[in-house]
């Protein structure tokens, strides 16, 4: 590492190891800090939208996950009683950028990317079983305290990134609030290997499907299908939900074939809606679930907080390279990602699920009539494509100054 101390960044998630890769890119010293004793994998995100892929080729990633990945150049909202399906063409946007298809890839692919081409950076440095737990700092920098696998340390950072999720010690530790709310059912999550394509007509790699009864959402990733479904608020029972009777009654719900479905990971889990009520506090700042979360219909939470990284590298790279004044940089970056959350994230993320969830039949046949007439104009389409991959709100972000 160089005489300049490094920006610390705790949390080797998609934003936190994005971030770290830009600023490394940049000859920017950067330490990447890790609790867990490697890269977690899990079932979490999977859908990469257009502008973050954009914003991946421009670190060199894209190609290697374009490679390991699905391309979804269509999608799909589907009426289960009805077999209605309004189906949205992404090449309607390929005249606004390089990649107009959704791109289908566990997000952990990413950090195994961003992980090994990190190593090829003398000023770069990932340590795993590495926890922050609390910090102190001064005009300069931020002294930060972290439990290794040795005992406890204090690192000198020029800056400290929270990266570390939902639960965030970096957030909490700066004291800054988390408002917002948690839904009061959970979100059960199942995959399998059985082909969906083979038996349902035309079906997209990725489908929301809408039943007063139970809605879905079935989306293919690189390796399997993958199906999610909410859970009644008044039975709390882990076991209940994540038992193999109950996946197996739900998937044959879905497509009654014979015999057990083969199931592979099974994850429950709660839904929220918050965003913190700032993003920076001197020289500390916030990316990703450490500053807002969402429920995840639509794919918004971790490219959202992919653009974070980008919007805060950007910023934090005019600062070590140029010498540019850090507190009206990052009071910029609270402005553009913050009110971007509250306003448009958090607002779309709610009215998906709202619409998806109705059990009103005049409601959900008026849903799936606009969604098939939006389909059937390409302006009209265009623009919906445009708003549900995050353009509109990006680039409305990048306007504010």
């Amino acid at each position: 590492m160089s005489k300049q101390h490094p920006i610390i960044i705790a949390g080797a998630g998609p934003a936190g190891a994005t971030l770290a890769l830009y600023l490394a890119q940049q000859n920017i010293p950067v330490m990447l800090l890790e609790r867990e004793p490697d890269l977690p994998v899990d079932l979490r995100a999977s859908t990469f939208h257009p502008p973050s892929l954009e914003m991946l080729n421009q670190l060199g990633v894209a190609a290697p996950m374009i490679a390991r990945g699905l391309i979804v150049d269509r999608y799909q909202y589907r009426d289960r009683r009805s077999g209605e399906v309004a189906e949205f063409d992404m090449s309607l946007i390929a005249d606004e950028t390089l990649f107009p298809y959704r791109l289908q890839l566990e997000q952990y692919e990413l950090t195994r990317i961003v992980e090994r081409v990190l190593r090829d950076y003398d000023c770069a440095e990932v340590r795993f079983e590495h926890e922050i737990v609390g910090f102190s700092q001064d005009a300069s920098g931020v002294d930060v305290v972290v439990n290794t696998p040795t005992g406890s340390e204090t690192m000198r950072g020029s800056f400290l990134v929270g990266a570390d999720g939902a639960s965030s010690q970096v957030r909490k530790a700066a004291g800054i609030a988390y408002g917002g709310f948690t839904y009061n059912e959970r979100f059960l999550v199942a995959s399998t290997p059985f082909p969906f394509e083979e038996v349902f007509d035309n079906l997209a790699w990725v489908n929301y499907v809408a039943d007063p009864d139970e809605w879905c959402v079935i989306l293919r990733t690189e390796k399997l299908w993958r199906v999610l479904w909410p859970t009644d608020p008044a039975n709390p029972e882990d076991g209940h939900y994540l038992s193999e009777d109950y996946l197996q009654a739900r998937l044959h719900h879905l497509h009654d074939k014979q015999g057990d479905y083969e199931i592979g990971h099974r994850t429950l889990y709660h839904v929220h809606q918050r965003v913190a009520e700032t993003y920076y506090q001197g020289r500390v700042v916030l990316v990703g679930d450490a500053c807002h979360i969402n429920n995840p219909l639509g794919g918004m939470g971790m490219n959202g907080g992919l653009h974070d990284a980008f919007n805060l590298a950007e910023k934090l790279s005019q600062v070590i390279n140029n010498g540019a004044d850090h507190a009206p940089l990052l009071n910029l970056y609270d402005r553009q990602r913050r009110e971007l959350a509250v306003k448009f994230v958090q607002d779309h993320t709610i009215a998906n699920k709202k619409l998806m969830e109705s059990t009103d039949p005049e409601v959900q046949a008026k849903r799936q009539r606009d969604l098939m007439e939006a389909a059937a104009d390409p302006a009209r389409a265009k623009a919906f494509i445009m708003e549900r991959a995050m353009f509109d709100c990006l680039r409305e972000s990048l306007a504010v100054h």
